[in-house]
């Protein structure tokens, strides 16, 4: 399998090379030349573990790494996870719940970032070389992506994060890691400040290579690529084909569901629930993409108007036309808004936005009538789940992305006798912590990598 740009500029790098290159030189993000085919497959998929069918998925998108240790790596990934089916399941009234929260910071970035990391790992000790990752978080990515790299003697990673905008509890998820290779990097603006900083910083392609930068951002294809697989698993468990309802900020775990879905997994319809940022739902019901002012929710990982996994879909809206992409985002990235003329007349992805208001009395509700506490990412979900349910005649998946545990206020102000609570979160309280606090500018970015690489006996 090789990987092109969606803008053009890059084409025929190996699934290594596109791991350690992350966002491509020429602005794009990295993509299968091709999507593989699985229908002659499924039935013989059927009765796989999760791990068994993530060595058969992710093979078919990695074939420059030793299967042996691909699927070790793998099997490594998981152990790791508290469910013995890695994700985990509940019914609730006529929704199944797809828990993807039991990995080791209770965040469905887990189920990626945990291979990923080892991805990283594996590559960069057999190169014997040392990576400087660079990522952004809106929450749960910050935690996830150290957990899977913390205490690595070839990587440093330096998370950035919107200051005072991320819940209490996921900011003690990175900064009480105080392994030498961490840097928990406050910045001064929005998530989407955070997010176009770091781009900026990869486009300076001779900083990039001084100082060996790599993304764990889903703009690195291999986030995708690995959360497609619990896609296919729960569509392989239903009789008919599931339409899947997906809490939506960046766009990266939707694609996800859509390219398992190319790839002729059984899937019925894509929804994508919003809170207020609801630049997709204007999108799909305009086919206008404009950048609108940044809401703060409850659903703090959703405060995000530009979402960076969209150019991926449109790529392949646009039939794979890499110029037409390319004109696209400039005029966006130059005017803040974009058109395709029309609304895209997808009948398979779906939009909608789902309120404060809604969410609160979704986490009610749903407490009230089924003693499930939902973290406000997932009840984002579910509302749009229960309103879409009536028109749609297939099982319906609600994707649950966080415990609720990380989002206490939340579920307090929503219903003040439920609990949430985890024991891994409540050992973070009290521990000593760090971080930086800078201003929202790339030279401020470029300044804090450079003096701490610098500082480090590499």
């Amino acid at each position: 399998m090789k990987y092109c740009s969606t803008r053009g500029g890059v084409q025929g790098l190996s699934f290594v090379d596109s791991l350690m290159t992350g966002l491509a030189p020429d602005g794009g993000l990295l993509v299968p030349e091709s999507i593989p085919d699985v229908t002659a497959q499924l039935d013989s998929w059927r009765d796989l573990s999760f791990v068994e069918l993530a060595q058969q998925v992710i093979a078919l998108f990695v074939d420059d790494i030793e299967r042996e240790t691909l699927d070790k790596l793998i099997t490594e990934a998981y152990a790791s996870f508290s469910h013995p089916e890695v994700i985990g399941w509940r019914t609730l009234g006529d929704v199944t719940l797809m828990e993807l929260f039991h990995g080791p910071t209770l965040a469905f970035k887990d189920v990626a970032l945990q291979l990923v990391g080892r991805l990283f790992e594996h590559v960069l000790a057999e190169r014997g070389e040392h990576m400087n990752i660079l990522g952004v978080t809106s929450g749960d990515t910050g935690g996830a992506a150290i957990a899977s790299v913390r205490g690595q003697d070839n990587i440093d990673i330096f998370i950035l994060y919107p200051d005072s905008k991320v819940s209490p509890l996921q900011e003690m998820q990175m900064t009480t890691v105080t392994d030498n290779n961490v840097h928990c990097v406050a910045v001064q603006g929005s998530f989407d400040d955070c997010q176009s900083l770091m781009k900026e910083v990869f486009a300076d392609l001779d900083f990039k290579q001084e100082f060996h930068l790599g993304a764990v951002n889903s703009v690195n294809w291999a986030r995708v690529m690995a959360q497609i697989v619990y896609y296919g698993y729960a569509s392989l468990r239903f009789e008919q084909p599931p339409a899947f309802c997906v809490p939506t900020g960046n766009f990266g775990n939707i694609f996800a569901a859509y390219m398992a879905r190319e790839m002729g997994f059984p899937m019925d319809r894509l929804l994508m629930a919003t809170n207020e940022n609801d630049i997709l739902v204007r999108f799909f019901a305009t086919g206008e993409y404009a950048r609108g002012e940044v809401h703060y929710t409850l659903s703090p990982a959703m405060d995000i108007q530009v979402a960076s996994n969209f150019e991926r879909f449109l790529y392949y809206y646009f039939d794979k036309d890499a110029q037409r992409l390319k004109e696209f985002m400039q005029e966006f990235q130059s005017t803040g808004r974009a058109s395709i003329g029309a609304p895209p007349g997808d009948d398979v992805l779906l939009a909608t936005a789902v309120d404060t208001q809604q969410t609160l009395a979704t986490l009610k509700s749903v407490f009230e009538q089924f003693d499930y506490v939902l973290d406000p990412h997932t009840a984002v979900a579910f509302a749009a789940c229960q309103e879409f349910g009536k028109q749609c005649s297939a099982p319906l998946v609600c994707v649950a992305t966080a415990h609720p545990a990380k989002f206490p206020e939340a579920v307090k102000q929503a219903s003040p006798t439920a609990q949430a609570t985890h024991p891994v979160l409540e050992a973070l309280k009290g521990l000593a912590s760090k971080k930086q606090l800078i201003p929202a500018t790339v030279d401020a970015v470029k300044d804090l990598i450079r003096a701490t690489v610098s500082a480090q006996p590499h």
